[in-house]
């Protein structure tokens, strides 16, 4: 599972099997329509599985994380995501 960070300041999430090829594909506009209207993109995170559907399974939890949130995951600040996730509660 993988995360960029994109020219407009926003994040992509993504999984695969091979991310230098992945990466290869964004950077060259056929990765994703996302990042592809938002070049140049960055790598600031990564998260290594034995299992491409536990990638995805975090892929898709992480996606649905608030910009916030995924820089606190990215700076590896641990403790803040669990504060976030309560304040994001605590908002509704």
């Amino acid at each position: 599972m993988y995360i960029l960070k994109c020219a407009d300041e926003t994040y992509y999430t993504g999984s695969t099997s091979n991310l230098e090829w992945r990466l290869y594909q964004h950077e060259i506009g056929k990765g994703s329509e996302y990042t592809r209207k938002r070049l140049p993109i960055e790598l600031v995170y990564v998260e290594e599985f034995e299992r491409i559907d536990e990638a995805y399974a975090r892929e898709k939890q992480v996606q649905k994380w608030s910009k916030k949130k995924k820089e606190a995951l990215i700076a590896g600040k641990f403790n803040r995501l669990k504060e976030l996730a309560r304040k994001k509660f605590d908002d509704k």
